[in-house]
């Protein structure tokens, strides 16, 4: 079957992957694309943490990529490092992804046509590849202890030298195995590394190729399988046609590549994202705590805006602009255009991204329902014991708030807030608050009242300016700013906040009624 065919001028050799109309001058042969057939990829999380940035970014192009050539996108989830797993991460992994807008086609919930999805409930399948490489002579039991193993590395970097293993356990005598296995001694197996490791050419960095030192374990010493083993025999049968993973497995794809080669298998074609980065170009760390998913949600981003800027900082898309929701970033996808530089995040941008993809909301009926009903659960929470009138709770008037404040606002979060309390709850004010103002304020409450009466239900904000301000000429010695500020305390109780007309058309004729004849009476 025809995959992401590959050719370049320089090679007879047709593999899966670009096809090269001509070749460049650079170290790096970049190259353009076109794909066929059937597309898997996966996004292969351990869940030894929670979901954080990078691996949304890398779950998100797996995903676009699946979406551009009508592939499946596949959740596995690798937890073969027992002693590191933290309760509740798998779960909550693709909770965060569903979340984010890019649900998996197959997982650990979901199920599908190659599960299981955890490895941990794949381990025969690990156990009998393994046994496969021992009998064909490319795998070997290694019986050394961690403290030879421990001696070894210390000796390596007091000379300098990478540590690695020296391949003790390779010239064992069969009997001598036989032996240490019959007494149970504790022991893992190893990959047998040959010489003639062959340049592969990487969808993003082009050819490449590593030099492997040390034959790797492929079975622990507890009977799980290391990375090496278990991500190409999931690859495997899981017939994922592309791996898009993170630059830093670069220099382990050609010890992959040696075990694909071994087991007789054709391996899928590889490209590795460049990182993504800090602003100052600094490594994105677990330690900064505010970089897991489920913390920006608590904030009130949107999932729109971490998938925006997360792509936005970053290339392989034919435009560069803000406010891309995924079916354009989708559409917009090429992935010729993925560079090798790191991608630079400054999250410092991130809320004028929400900012956009919240008006974008508000502005798509199906999405400001959704809105509405977040909205509404909040607003009873925070304000349960003030609330004077069910009306702050009805449909209508949110839609009416939030396509007022729309642009305005940086997250759904900032109407919960006290700025924002004059909404849902009615204002206390004092005699003596209105009094530093004015000494007309009854008059001014009369006018306000009048005109309200005048204009009926329906309210807008333009025609509300220009009649405020004819209403100031009705003062006898008042100034406007002095009108405004009497006003804004009547309706808010605050001295600062969106104009006194969106205020008043926020709030409707009925509530602007009421609060001001509070005012009359004071």
């Amino acid at each position: 079957m025809s995959m992401w065919l590959r050719s370049c001028q320089t090679s007879t050799v047709t593999l899966r992957g670009f096809r090269c109309p001509h070749s460049k001058p650079a170290a790096v042969t970049r190259c353009c694309s076109t794909v066929q057939g059937d597309v898997r990829v996966r996004f292969a999380p351990s869940p030894t943490g929670f979901l954080h940035l990078g691996g949304l970014r890398t779950a998100l192009y797996n995903y676009i990529f699946a979406k551009k050539y009508a592939g499946s996108f596949i959740l596995r989830l690798e937890d073969t490092d027992q002693s590191r797993l933290v309760p509740g991460a798998a779960a909550s992994i693709e909770d965060m992804l569903e979340w984010a807008g890019i649900p998996p086609d197959e997982s650990p919930r979901r199920g599908g046509p190659v599960g299981p999805y955890l490895q941990s409930q794949r381990l025969d399948l690990y156990s009998q590849t393994a046994q496969q490489l021992l009998k064909t002579g490319h795998a070997y039991y290694c019986f050394c202890s961690p403290q030879r193993l421990e001696l070894l590395k210390k000796e390596a970097l007091r000379n300098g030298e990478t540590p690695k293993y020296d391949n003790r356990c390779r010239h064992l005598r069969a009997e001598q195995v036989e032996e240490k296995l019959a007494f149970r001694v504790p022991h893992v197996i190893r990959f047998r590394l040959e010489s003639g490791i062959e340049p592969f050419q990487d969808l993003i960095f082009g050819w490449n190729r590593h030099e492997v030192e040390g034959d790797p374990v492929v079975i622990k010493a507890d009977g799980f399988p290391t990375y090496h083993l278990a991500n190409i025999v999931d690859d495997h049968y899981m017939k994922i046609s592309h791996v898009l993973r993170g630059s830093e497995w670069l220099i382990s794809t050609s010890k992959h590549l040696l075990m694909y080669r071994a087991l007789g298998w054709q391996p899928p074609t590889f490209g590795h994202l460049p990182l993504l980065i800090n602003k100052d170009g600094s490594k994105l760390s677990k330690r900064q705590g505010d970089i897991f998913i489920h913390s920006f949600q608590s904030d009130g981003f949107l999932p729109e805006a971490l998938l925006d800027i997360t792509t936005n900082c970053g290339s392989g898309f034919n435009t560069n602009r803000m406010g891309r929701r995924i079916d354009e970033l989708i559409s917009e996808f090429n992935p010729s255009k993925i560079t090798t530089h790191s991608a630079l995040i400054d999250l410092e941008k991130l809320p004028e991204f929400n900012r956009i993809h919240l008006q974008q909301s508000i502005e798509d009926e199906q999405q400001c329902r959704l809105l509405i009903g977040e909205l509404q659960e909040q607003i009873q929470q925070v304000y349960a014991t003030e609330l004077e009138d069910e009306e702050v709770l009805h449909e209508d008037y949110i839609r009416r708030v939030l396509h007022l404040r729309k642009g305005h606002i940086f997250s759904m979060k900032e109407l919960l807030s006290p700025a924002y309390a004059y909404l849902w709850v009615r204002p206390s004010f004092s005699s003596q608050q209105v009094a530093a103002l004015t000494a007309e304020a009854q008059h001014i409450a009369s006018l306000v009242l009048k005109l309200i009466e005048e204009r009926g239900e329906e309210l807008a904000v333009d025609r509300l300016s220009k009649d405020l301000k004819t209403l100031v000429k009705q003062t006898k010695a008042t100034k406007y700013s002095e009108v405004m500020k009497l006003l804004r305390l009547a309706l808010s109780g605050l001295q600062q906040g969106p104009s006194v007309a969106e205020m008043m058309v926020s709030l409707g004729p009925a509530e602007i009624r009421h609060r001001f004849q509070k005012l009359l009476l004071l």
